[in-house]
């Protein structure tokens, strides 16, 4: 399982981008925390800011979680079918196998193709950075865009798309 993460934090007018190892989290709360700590060991203004952690995983499916000074984080997650098999997924929305099952692609009847993904969470959280709540959307559902094309979408979006870029290589 191939697993990229990144915290993109916001200081003055400039993002700054730290890849993170999600292994060892057991929650949202844990997810926060390493946002937080790996933020602040760099810069402490920016740990007070709005942080964004984006996260793919095999170009299966993207989980987008964000950090506003001290509420509560703003999680989402392109694709629900993929909890089982990731368990960060799980972590990220929190389910500890609770979603209602997705139906099996192998058990979907018609064209033979695989169902469109089940997106999950707040899809509103970053309208304020340039991809509203239906972009974010299309950008999931849309055929033929990868979960690490709709990143570097939202991360030049949002003005940080040579830090993504350069942590990408």
């Amino acid at each position: 399982m191939s697993i990229f993460a990144a915290v993109f934090a916001r200081s003055a007018d400039d993002w700054s981008g730290i890849e993170i190892d999600l292994s060892d989290v057991g929650g949202i709360d844990d997810v926060v925390d390493l946002m937080r700590d790996v933020v602040s060991a760099r810069d402490t203004v920016a740990a007070e800011g709005t942080m964004i952690l984006m996260v793919e995983a095999d170009d299966e499916w993207f989980g987008i979680v964000r950090v506003d000074d001290h509420a509560n984080p703003q999680v989402f997650v392109s694709d629900t079918r993929v909890v089982d098999g990731y368990p960060i997924a799980a972590v990220l929305l929190e389910t500890d196998g609770q979603l209602e099952e997705a139906e099996d692609p192998e058990d979907a009847e018609g064209t033979g193709q695989t169902p469109y993904p089940d997106p999950a969470g707040d899809s509103t959280l970053l309208d304020d950075l340039g991809t509203p709540e239906e972009d974010l959307v299309a950008l999931t559902l849309r055929e033929g865009v990868l979960p690490a094309d709709a990143l570097a979408a939202v991360a030049d979006r949002a003005g940080f798309a040579d830090s993504f870029d350069a942590l990408r290589i």
